[in-house]
């Protein structure tokens, strides 16, 4: 048998070989083209896991673990797509087969990445394929813009690591990328410029940024330029509650941003923020910022949620318009745990040296971080891909109990 170091062996020679390749590309890359594996992760994202795991560092061994323990990720998991995915009002819904497919697809692409055994690769390409040549429609008075915008960016993930695969053969690629492009985008592009009819204010941040997540990685995996542009266009200057403006949407001063959704409930306003850090980290894959937009608008929202939900006060402006009366902030669902810190907090404290003491407890007190399945069954647990602590860390931290209480 194989030992995983040995793998991991391998597939940093593979990996420093591909950057090699890659750096040399470079100079000859269109300033159009994108990266690619280009989306959450990059190649040398996977050279520095591999190589942590190889020397058994905590925190990625731990995250490796939580990985490998998920359903999703094993080799047993079987999919189960259907033509028509339905996420109504009505309870007739069947939304719950997309989203555990696409976290199992994205869970074994990243086994593959980091282990590279092929067979992990296969049984997610298997997964692919099976919906790309089963699903033809999303449908849902409200719902169908939603479940496209958050299953879209999850496939999209997934597909990009998979797309350096060379038993994934090109036919398949090519009609999984139309079934994105043909079913998914439409949705939501359309949410974007129509939002169902109503006024672009209406629905709270994490309908457009779903939306936003979904038409920026499917313009990546599809080397469409002008989706990706669309998408990045609208976090800055969209008319919906999804543009930067809008969903951190009043700066009280000392780094902190309220979210348009903190007075609705923390659940809501945590998923503005996981989806916030998604389209960010996908960006800067890219080589945009869009993390350090506006002076870290985006991390003066993350501090906002943080602190609030570490337990400590935070300032509060009422938001009152046509569709939301929040007097206050919101309670509900006050403490939940997301996948979604590490993230953060590596990008902006470890990387770029920014004081961010809520998000850093925050990373620190949801560590490990798992994926889609270990926070429960519903649709919540699956609205963010995870796995931070293995895919995000950038060096061993850990947090003294003064730092727990900023």
């Amino acid at each position: 048998m194989i030992s995983f170091k040995h793998l991991c062996t391998m597939a940093m020679l593979l990996g420093a070989l591909s950057i090699s390749i890659d750096s040399q590309a470079s100079s000859t890359r269109p300033s159009d083209a994108f990266v690619h594996p280009g989306l959450l992760q990059t190649q040398a994202d996977f050279t520095r896991i591999r190589e942590k795991l190889a020397n058994q560092n905590p925190p990625w061994l731990g995250g490796w673990q939580k990985l490998i323990a998920n359903p999703h990720a094993s080799l047993a998991w079987q999919s189960n797509p259907v033509p028509v995915v339905y996420r109504t009002s009505d309870g007739l819904n069947n939304d719950s087969t997309l989203f555990n497919d696409a976290a199992a697809a994205y869970a074994l692409a990243l086994r593959w990445q980091i282990s590279q055994d092929p067979a992990y690769a296969d049984k997610a390409v298997g997964i692919l394929n099976q919906w790309s040549s089963t699903l033809t429609a999303i449908k849902g008075e409200r719902g169908k813009s939603l479940m496209a915008g958050l299953t879209g960016y999850q496939l999209a993930n997934a597909a990009e690591l998979l797309r350096s695969y060379p038993q994934w053969q090109a036919a398949d690629v090519h009609r999984f990328q139309g079934m994105l492009l043909s079913v998914f985008y439409p949705i939501s592009h359309d949410f974007l410029m129509r939002h169902d009819g109503s006024p672009p204010d209406r629905h709270g941040a994490h309908w457009d940024l779903a939306s936003m997540n979904s038409i920026l990685a499917i313009g990546v995996l599809t080397d469409r330029r002008d989706l990706y542009n669309e998408a990045v266009d609208y976090f800055k200057h969209g008319t919906g509650n999804g543009a930067i403006e809008h969903a951190v949407w009043k700066l009280h001063g000392n780094g902190l941003g309220q979210v348009q959704e903190s007075g609705r409930d923390q659940a809501y306003a945590m998923l503005d923020i996981a989806l916030l850090g998604s389209f960010c980290q996908m960006a800067w894959s890219q080589g945009d910022d869009l993390f350090g937009y506006q002076n870290n608008r985006v991390l003066q929202g993350a501090e906002y949620v943080a602190q609030y939900n570490l337990g400590h006060d935070v300032p509060f402006t009422p938001l009152l318009n046509r569709r939301f009366n929040q007097r206050v902030i919101s309670a509900n669902h006050r403490g939940e745990i997301r996948p979604i810190w590490e993230l953060l907090y590596n990008h902006y404290v470890v990387r770029k040296s920014l004081s961010a003491p809520n998000v850093k407890a925050m990373a620190n007190n949801v560590q490990v971080e798992g994926g889609g399945g270990d926070y429960g069954r519903d649709s919540g647990g699956y609205d963010q891909l995870g796995y931070g602590t293995l895919l995000y860390s950038l060096g061993e931290y850990g947090v003294s109990d003064a730092e727990l209480v900023p």
